[in-house]
């Protein structure tokens, strides 16, 4: 291709670079995630935090894990869920929150759903994304001097 056919392309990507600071795209990102978690979360739940029966059933059936008892699961995910989603919407522990739930996508793609990898990876492109960058500008992280 010719230099001028490559000039609006060129063009497009620098004010994209512009229109799209890294703090704007951490920002979504975190958002993005949290609400994927936090609303897998509240299907978990009765009230406000109690595990529903049908999450022990899930956990004792569909989501059953190797060496993890899964009434002890049920409770880890769904505390898990809420917790980092909270955090993630904060920006406070971006890194650490990330991680959790990367942790969490890889053990649902291994031992739960191996055929969603195409979802599992979009999940894990966003959290990689904020393990290698942070909150961001509008993060607690940031205010707190966290890296």
């Amino acid at each position: 291709m010719t230099t001028a056919l490559l000039k609006p392309f060129d063009r497009l990507a620098e004010l994209a670079g512009k229109a799209l600071p890294d703090d704007v795209l951490t920002l979504v990102a975190r958002l993005g995630v949290a609400g994927i978690f936090w609303l897998s979360g509240r299907t978990k739940v009765d009230g406000v935090l109690t595990v529903s029966d049908g999450a022990y059933a899930l956990f004792s059936d569909e989501y059953a894990l190797p060496l993890i008892p899964s009434d002890i699961a049920a409770h880890m995910a769904t505390y898990a869920e809420h917790l980092l989603s909270i955090l993630l919407v904060l920006g406070l522990l971006t890194r650490l929150s990330a991680l959790g739930f990367l942790g969490m996508t890889l053990i649902i793609q291994v031992f739960v759903y191996p055929d969603a990898w195409p979802t599992h990876l979009s999940w894990a492109g966003l959290l990689l994304l904020l393990v290698a960058k942070g909150g961001g500008r509008f993060s607690l992280d940031r205010a707190l001097g966290i890296k």
